[in-house]
């Protein structure tokens, strides 16, 4: 058998990283061939634009606008699905993998929604499934999951994994602005789309939460049970409170191990301003992973890009290529544990979720209001770390008043919210926000 015949690759896409893919192949060429023992070779792609792509692409490249005469092109060993959404991704994907065909891919909302589907028929196939791609671009915590960490039984995992919500939460802090304005400049500058609601809800930090907890604790991917809560209503007060008491707010997504089950959400949360993850600016992402034997490590870098995913994507190209020769028994599962040994740890709804709380309320400046609050509290086995009083404003009747608590369950703070704004001298609605405390402990 001859190894040093090229491993050829078809990409569905040629946009952003696809592009990013092609380029980084061509110019690493040598050393990515050193280090896979082949070369590895784009063959053919499927474009929209065949004009645009075919500058872009040079002549070496079969171009098509069909994404299926790629999957079914017996040529090709290796197919890159860049298309991203659920469909045709899912059909092609399967298609590939009926064909014998390798799929590497950087969707997280298909790997959420559909990776338990699609690993079983790449299982039955004997075909690899690579997904380093899909969470936090350039950064391999996919593989730090998998494979560096395997070793630990992985207690928690809490990550920045969407650039746009923390360049807004970082204006806002910095600028001290409004969600609206900083949204609309996002969008401006390109970090947000026209419609922003899968970054700003929360729901594609979910998509790539969902895949990491399933390598973490050896569970199939359950998008459907992640806890999602986004930015669009925090304020810059509460932005400035967190930090006058020494905490920042992301958005970020947690997955952790309880003995009553696993907790899956994506929300703000307040963290310690010391720690290091509270501190990634901009459009970066991070990862925090608490294994029992390793403790806290931590993986910060590009979550988004051409070449910082295209970065992901040819590292698995060049793992499926060196594993390309292996019996599929041998080589590392999906999800990191063996197919028939996943667990069925139930994911817990956000009521049974336990944490400690910011809670912020409005209430008349007269005697005995705080006493009736903190009696609420402390009937509900609610306990209070720190409470501070904010003067009236110029003319006001009302100060806003801020409570942390310790770790509570959210049903009980959420039957205390609703006692404390049934009582007459509290006005409006009280703001609830989750904080973690993210040590080593």
């Amino acid at each position: 058998m001859n190894d040093m015949k090229p491993i050829n690759v078809g990409l569905l896409g040629l946009g952003t990283v696809g592009g990013g893919t092609l380029t980084v192949l061509r110019r690493n060429a040598a050393e990515i061939t050193r280090r896979a023992g082949r070369e590895i070779r784009v063959t053919m792609a499927a474009v929209r634009n065949l004009e645009k792509a075919r500058e872009f692409a040079g002549s070496d490249l079969i171009l098509t606008t069909h994404p299926e005469d790629v999957v079914n092109n017996p040529d090709i060993d290796i197919v890159v699905e860049l298309i991203g959404g659920y469909s045709p991704a899912r059909e092609l994907v399967l298609q590939a993998i009926a064909n014998g065909k390798h799929v590497v891919t950087a969707n997280k909302a298909l790997m959420a929604v559909h990776g338990n589907e699609i690993f079983k028929a790449a299982q039955d196939k004997g075909v690899m499934v690579a997904f380093e791609a899909a969470v936090a671009g350039g950064i391999p915590i996919i593989k730090a999951l998998r494979e560096g960490l395997t070793a630990n039984r992985i207690e928690w995992i809490a990550g920045i994994i969407n650039g746009t919500t923390n360049f807004i939460l970082s204006e806002m802090r910095d600028k001290g602005l409004s969600f609206d304005t900083v949204l609309a400049e996002a969008q401006r500058l390109g970090y947000a789309e026209a419609d922003p609601t899968f970054d700003v809800e929360g729901v594609d930090a979910a998509h790539k939460l969902t895949i990491m907890a399933a390598i973490g604790f050896g569970i199939p991917m359950q998008f459907d049970k992640a806890y999602t809560e986004g930015i669009s209503k925090l304020t810059r007060e509460d932005i400035a409170y967190a930090e006058g008491l020494g905490y920042r707010i992301k958005l970020l997504g947690i997955a952790k191990r309880t003995d009553k089950g696993i907790e899956l959400r994506v929300h703000p949360t307040l963290i310690p301003a010391k720690r290091l993850i509270a501190n990634v600016e901009g459009v970066m992402n991070a990862v925090l992973v608490k294994g029992d034997a390793v403790g806290a490590t931590m993986y910060y870098g590009r979550g988004a890009g051409a070449e910082p995913t295209a970065s992901a994507v040819v590292a698995d190209l060049v793992d499926v290529t060196r594993m390309h020769t292996a019996d599929p028994e041998h080589r590392v599962p999906h999800l990191a544990f063996q197919p028939d040994a996943l667990s069925d740890e139930p994911i817990l709804s956000i009521d049974e979720v336990r944490t400690s709380y910011y809670l912020r309320l409005k209430a008349h400046d007269k005697p005995g209001v705080l006493a009736d609050v903190t009696r609420i509290l402390a009937d509900l086995d609610i306990s209070i770390d720190a409470m501070i009083q904010k003067e009236p404003a110029e003319g006001e009747q009302q100060a806003d008043v801020i409570f942390l608590t310790h770790q509570a369950v959210e049903k009980s703070i959420n039957r205390a919210i609703a006692k404390i704004e049934a009582l007459p001298s509290i006005s409006g609605k009280v703001t609830k926000i989750r904080m973690e405390e993210l040590g080593s402990n």
